[in-house]
């Protein structure tokens, strides 16, 4: 049964990885962060879905322990569903951390930092899916990798690109696949040039500098709100109060 019909099939990723990408609605789909180990794409659909009807849940996997990386999406029926959810979902703690929930669109220019590789000499066979695999191992990859494609026929034109959410995670992905061989081509990896300059490549030391700051501004932002901090001193103990949906905060906490 696929998602649309109200189940998570066991390949929940290939929905929002690869060809299916485009058919997402952005502006019905919720970024979520901070997310435990122990949380699973069923407890997330069954989180959200509080909010409105859910169409999809991808939690981005590690491709060798198969464990997800901390962050995923939701798809929702609509862009009222997804805001109701940023609404009473965000900051709320599912096993103790407060997870955060805003608009998948926003948060991936936040992500953007500047860490994007061009991949090239690449297999007709590669799809994006592949990619993503591959790339993951090195770190969090921010947006469904990009295979620049033939209009027409829809074929590979032999390049790529993928975008990470820090430098040091696209440095590794440098030095490990540059001049390694995918579905039997030695691909090239290098730092993508920007789209507004003339020859200047990503992963310059002013962008560096710009993402070390965000990093840490990001981690300020993330730490819970200061409304969830007004009530009793052991109300943190008790695992998820905010206001608006105490019992579905409860629900989720850590077991006894």
């Amino acid at each position: 049964m696929s998602a649309a019909q109200g189940r998570i099939t066991a390949g929940v990723g290939s929905n929002l990885i690869g060809q299916h990408a485009q058919d997402r609605n952005q502006d019905a789909t919720v970024y979520v962060g901070n997310l435990d180990p122990q949380i699973t794409e069923e407890l997330v659909w069954e989180l959200f879905t509080q909010a409105g009807p859910v169409v999809n849940v991808y939690l981005p996997k590690d491709r060798v322990t198969g464990t997800h990386q901390g962050y995923g999406f939701v798809e929702y029926r609509s862009e009222e569903d997804a805001d109701y959810a940023i609404k009473i979902l965000n900051m709320i703690k599912v096993y103790t951390k407060p997870i955060r929930v805003n608009k998948a669109a926003s948060d991936k220019r936040q992500l953007d930092v500047g860490a994007n590789l061009f991949v090239g000499n690449l297999d007709p066979d590669v799809d994006e899916k592949l990619l993503y695999d591959t790339f993951s191992a090195f770190g969090v990859i921010v947006a469904t990798p990009k295979i620049m494609r033939d209009p027409e026929t829809g074929n590979s034109r032999g390049f790529g690109f993928v975008s990470f959410d820090c430098f040091e995670a696209s440095d590794a992905a440098i030095e490990a696949m540059s001049g390694q061989f995918l579905c039997g081509r030695q691909v090239a990896v290098t730092y993508a040039f920007k789209k507004e300059s003339k020859g200047e490549r990503h992963g310059t030391p002013a962008e560096r500098l710009l993402a070390a700051q965000m990093k840490a501004k990001q981690a300020a932002q993330s730490r819970p709100h200061t409304l969830f901090a007004s009530g009793p001193k052991d109300e943190d103990r008790q695992v998820g109060q905010p206001h608006q949906a105490p019992t579905i905060a409860d629900r989720f906490g850590p077991p006894g």
